[in-house]
């Protein structure tokens, strides 16, 4: 077998691929020939004069960046393959978010994987992740990649927030949720368990839940929480409500002004008290987009790769991790990808 950095290799920019001339997810300036993973703003930039990606991502790309957003665009289809300079590429599904994908990349019998971002646990709004038999050189993301993260069931941390809000009919709930992936999972598991009421969501979530049912995925009544100050009382029909908004929405004007709001924040971070306690969390859903240590474990079983490389991510523990089971495995230190960002 051929060694594995003459087909892929990390560099300042992403990881490159020398006989395919292209990068998947370059994190530093425009490229000639991008391969996007998923549609977050730390993996997919605008810019570069052309992106391959799931037609999902590139559309994602176009509403977040505009039309625009790169000089060509490619689609490909999970399972689909492509040649790119004798270079055989094809996408399989990561479980991320909608259209989220590992890049399979083999050239002269070697076959590696990407995963970009990924996770294990069910997720009504995305194509869950599918292990790729015969891989020889697995590169797995490590988000949460230390022992003591293992993420609750995410119904159960729904059937918390209901529980939150029958007990607190006076109090807004203001949920925190990434835009893109996190706000719309998160709908769709209270439309699951059962609470079909309107929602109300931040402006910014609008048009990503948008596109999520133009692919398919209904998300249910949804209504934008708007706040009329020239209205008398207005505020009030926002109590004993759920709305749904960025993060720092909520420590703006916009957020201070729901009645008794209850902050709440849906990340895979809120397994960690003093995070939520810092940020004023009152009450934390951990509800991740993102393997914790388990599922990465679990995954590099199931895989079985001749090789593990590590990035983004908790590295260390993970190496050492493989190499008490008697696995090659290295940490490619890949910088770029924001931890906090997109979990």
């Amino acid at each position: 077998m051929i060694r594995p950095d003459l087909l892929l290799k990390p560099t300042p920019k992403g990881l490159y691929c020398p006989p395919g001339d292209f990068y998947i997810d370059p994190v530093r300036g425009a490229v000639d020939r991008a391969v996007v993973t998923h549609g977050h703003a730390d993996h997919a930039r605008a810019g570069h004069a052309h992106v391959l990606a799931t037609p999902e991502t590139l559309a994602i790309m176009a509403s977040r960046y505009g039309e625009g957003f790169a000089g060509a665009t490619q689609p490909l289809e999970y399972g689909e393959t492509v040649e790119i300079n004798g270079v055989t590429v094809w996408l399989s599904p990561a479980g991320h978010v909608l259209g989220s994908a590992q890049v399979v990349v083999e050239w002269k019998g070697l076959r590696m994987v990407c995963t970009g971002d990924y996770k294990r646990r069910r997720d009504p709004t995305c194509r869950a992740f599918e292990p790729v038999p015969g891989t020889h050189v697995f590169i797995s993301e490590a988000t949460f990649g230390l022992p003591v993260f293992r993420h609750p069931d995410s119904d159960r941390e729904i059937a918390k927030l209901l529980a939150s809000v029958r007990a607190s009919p006076d109090r807004t709930h203001l949920v925190g949720v990434y835009a893109l992936g996190k706000a719309q999972r998160v709908i769709k598991l209270l439309r699951e368990a059962g609470y079909h009421e309107t929602l109300y969501i931040h402006g910014a979530l609008e048009k990503l839940c948008r596109l999520y049912e133009e692919h398919g995925i209904d998300l249910g009544p949804l209504e934008t929480a708007t706040l009329d100050t020239s209205e008398r009382g207005a505020q009030e029909r926002f109590r004993g409500q759920i709305v749904l908004g960025p993060p720092a929405s909520f420590h703006d004007r916009w957020g201070r002004r729901f009645p008794d709001p209850l902050p709440c924040f849906a990340s895979g971070w809120m397994g960690v008290r003093q995070r939520a306690k810092q940020s004023g969390v009152e009450l934390p859903l951990i509800i991740s987009d993102h393997a914790d240590w388990d599922e990465l474990t679990d995954t590099v079983r199931e895989v079985d790769p001749e090789e593990l490389w590590i990035t983004h991510g908790r590295e260390d523990a993970l190496v050492r991790w493989a190499e008490l089971e008697g696995r090659k495995a290295r940490p490619l230190r890949l910088v770029g990808y924001e931890e906090d960002a997109f979990e």
